[in-house]
């Protein structure tokens, strides 16, 4: 037989398997939620309108919680002044009138945001300073200490308030905001919450049977209550803070009517009795405040150099409140156009504030912007309203005062909420950044440590009497700025933000860093929304320069 040569050819070898798809991580196990530009859970933003009874509650729930500030405020300084209750009540009208003059200045003309401003804690250091002063100078009275020391404070206020004017109108704040990005954001937001700590629980602790009543009532009945019937949740969601504010005064008023606090030490008497400030009696029933109420203002270069490192870190601070509250308010975030407008008219605010006798500049109130997001209503016209009774409880003193006896625990244990629902809005920013970016965790987790360490050893290492912190350099008037600059969390955080993001492989991580989101809206044309958020009311732009515009 002859060998077949012809063979069959061998079979083709299986193409390989198509390679497998790696699933992202949200499709594997559960929906992936695209970044938001705009918070959708807001009832109404920054011009849209609850009706006017609604409004006129809201308003009123905004006046209550900037009262906390001003209270503790004026507490913690009048007396070391020298000054009594009646001095004392004067204060809280003085920086009430003048708080609703700076909110209303900046609801219409600065960052028509709905923020209230009210007195800053910035300027505490520097007022201690200058009260240790005049400690060892003879007066005839106590109330004539008072009464040079207020002269004194006045004339740092209005000379340091052009600090303020100097950054907003030059429009140099404004291009130095361009230097932001998200990333950036992230710690400096969280930390104008995070960096008030101090005025939460540890005042909530110095009368917890009042202080943590309150802040487990309010969780309760404003986040779980309010989901038992639907007709109820509107309703609680938007006024449980007053609800709660009335039932534990009246128990705190119980408590005091019982005796409960007859046989305890002078500071438990003050924070948690209703009847130890003394301010219903003291209080006049009608009073205006006036310019140059306290006397012609004095002026010393020592104590203004401490005011005008106050007056940088309010700008500080406010520009950060600012952001936030534009988040809460379903706006863009402010252009730079607007951040300078809005400074320079702190600025003009401060000077205001010395004027008319004010104790403390003000700056852009944290705890109402936390209220913004308590009660999903970012309305414009709400904090508008606000202001009128402002206005009111300042000049009609006795029922100013009325409120102005809620014990300070209870407003401890709003802030508790209010200063982390700040917090925590910062840090929906990180949606806009690469979050796997080693370069960004970096610079995010050293803002954030620092933002809080730093400020926190000069806290530790302050003298609460005299204010001396630990910078001793010899000259009083730059360990004043110092101090100053380096208490306030926001400020380190944004110091050192600043500086590692635009110099950290800054042009190979521009998309990483969130700038081609974030840069849009910092110029005048580069979102259509810019126009509709931050415009003038009326025709009030026809009398503005157009840099403001």
């Amino acid at each position: 037989m002859v060998e077949n040569e012809h063979q069959q050819p061998p079979a083709p070898a299986p193409p390989p398997p198509p390679p497998a798809v790696q699933q992202p991580l949200g499709s594997a196990r559960g929906p992936a939620y695209p970044p938001a530009e705009q918070l959708l859970q807001l009832n109404y933003c920054i011009h849209s309108n609850p009706s006017w009874a609604q409004t006129a509650i809201l308003a009123f729930q905004h006046y209550i919680v900037m009262l906390g500030s001003i209270v503790m405020i004026a507490s913690v300084l009048v007396p070391r002044m020298g000054g009594g209750p009646g001095d004392k009540a004067r204060v809280i009208q003085a920086l009430l009138f003048m708080s609703g003059l700076n909110t209303l200045l900046q609801a219409l003309l600065g960052t028509r945001l709905p923020t209230v401003m009210g007195p800053s804690f910035a300027y505490i250091l520097p007022i201690l300073s200058i009260i240790n002063d005049f400690r060892d100078e003879d007066f005839s009275s106590e109330h004539e200490r008072f009464l040079h020391t207020m002269r004194a404070i006045q004339g740092s206020l209005i000379i340091s308030s052009f600090i303020n004017m100097l950054l907003g109108f030059s429009r140099s704040w404004g291009e130095f905001t361009k230097l932001l990005s998200p990333l950036i954001v992230v710690p400096y937001v969280c930390v104008v919450g995070l960096g008030l700590f101090g005025r939460g629980f540890p005042q909530l602790a110095t009368c917890v049977e009042i202080g943590l009543p309150m802040l487990v009532f309010l969780v309760v009945l404003q986040q779980y209550m309010k989901r038992l019937h639907p007709a109820a949740h509107s309703i609680l969601e938007r006024f449980a803070l007053l609800v709660c504010i009335g039932l534990i005064w009246a128990f705190a008023a119980i408590l005091t009517a019982a005796g409960a606090y007859n046989n305890v030490g002078d500071a438990t008497k003050r924070s948690c009795r209703t009847d130890r400030s003394y301010l219903m009696s003291s209080a006049p029933w009608i009073k205006i405040p006036y310019p140059f109420q306290w006397g012609t203002p004095i002026f010393r270069a020592s104590h203004v150099f401490g005011m005008m490192g106050a007056a940088l870190v309010t700008t500080v601070e406010s520009t950060g409140t600012f952001i936030a509250a534009s988040r809460f308010a379903g706006a863009t975030p402010p252009p730079a156009h607007v951040l300078s407008r809005s400074i320079g008219l702190q600025g003009v605010g401060q000077l205001l504030d010395g004027i008319f006798g004010s104790i403390a500049g003000t700056n852009a109130s944290v705890e109402n912007v936390g209220l913004l997001a308590l009660t999903h209503v970012g309305s414009r016209r709400v904090v508008q309203i606000s202001t009128i009774f402002m206005f009111f409880f300042s000049i009609f003193g006795k029922f100013g005062a009325f409120f102005a006896s809620i014990p300070l625990p209870i407003f401890a244990a709003i802030y508790c909420i209010l200063y982390g629902l700040v917090a925590a809005v910062g840090v929906t920013f990180i949606q806009f950044t690469n979050n796997n970016s080693m370069r960004n965790i970096y610079i995010m987790g050293l803002s954030l440590f620092l933002g809080i360490s730093i400020p926190q050893y000069f806290a530790a290492n302050t003298d609460g009497n005299t204010g001396h912190g630990p910078v001793h350099s010899g000259g009083a008037w730059f360990d004043n700025i110092l101090n100053t600059i380096f208490a306030s969390a926001p400020m380190v955080a944004l110091i050192v933000g600043t500086i590692l993001d635009n110099t950290l492989d800054v042009h190979h991580a521009r998309d990483e860093r969130g700038v081609p989101w974030w840069a849009p809206f910092q110029h005048k044309k580069g979102d259509s929304r810019n126009e509709e958020f931050y415009s003038f009311p009326l025709r009030i732009n026809e009398y503005v320069p157009t840099r403001f515009l």
